[in-house]
């Protein structure tokens, strides 16, 4: 029996693995938050399927996305990611990973866990919202806006209002799956 899922996901293999096993879940560890944090600034100018082509070689070259080695990069490995092909090669976006991870920390250290501070804009719950058609769902809300805000006040990078809202859907803050899909 063949699912209903979302229409963006539909007819890519990848993107149906992704739609049915991540996007949208409820995520609460501070590492995979971290993983989709930076992937999502990665994302930043280009398809979200260009970013999940090159999973594997991100976590590769970014340490499985272990913040706390990246908080501590230099030069040398900021040079060495410039040159692999293998992934997104921004100056910016690299540099901005290691800016993050430094100010993820720092959540951490004040709230517990970045899982506490980022749930904490909605007491812990999902916001369930119905859209029809995925095009209809938007680019940004003004809760996207106050978080955005608030992690560059805290040293944040990549973080505008839309690459939050695409953060918080990926990561289950808001289900934007289609009312008809499966998973909604």
């Amino acid at each position: 029996m063949n699912k209903k899922r979302c229409s963006w996901c539909v007819g890519d293999p990848i993107y149906e693995a992704y739609h049915d096993k991540e996007w949208g879940r409820d995520v609460r560890e501070d590492s995979t938050l971290f993983e989709f944090l930076i992937l999502e600034g990665f994302q930043a100018g280009l398809s979200w399927i260009t970013i999940l082509k090159k999973r594997g070689a991100f976590r590769e070259a970014f340490d499985q996305f272990d913040y706390k080695k990246i908080a501590n990069y230099n030069e040398d490995k900021l040079e060495a990611l410039l040159q692999n092909k293998d992934i997104v090669r921004n100056r910016l976006k690299i540099r901005s990973s290691v800016q993050n991870a430094r100010a993820f920390i720092k959540v951490q250290e004040e709230f517990g866990s970045f899982s506490q501070y980022y749930w904490g804009f909605t007491q812990g719950k999902t916001l369930i919202n119905k859209v029809s058609v995925y095009k209809e769902a938007p680019a940004f809300t003004p809760l996207s806006v106050a978080i955005s805000k608030d992690l560059k006040k805290r040293g944040f990078n990549f973080v505008g209002p839309t690459i939050i809202y695409a953060f918080m859907q990926a990561t289950g803050m808001v289900n934007d799956h289609e009312v008809n899909c499966y998973l909604y």
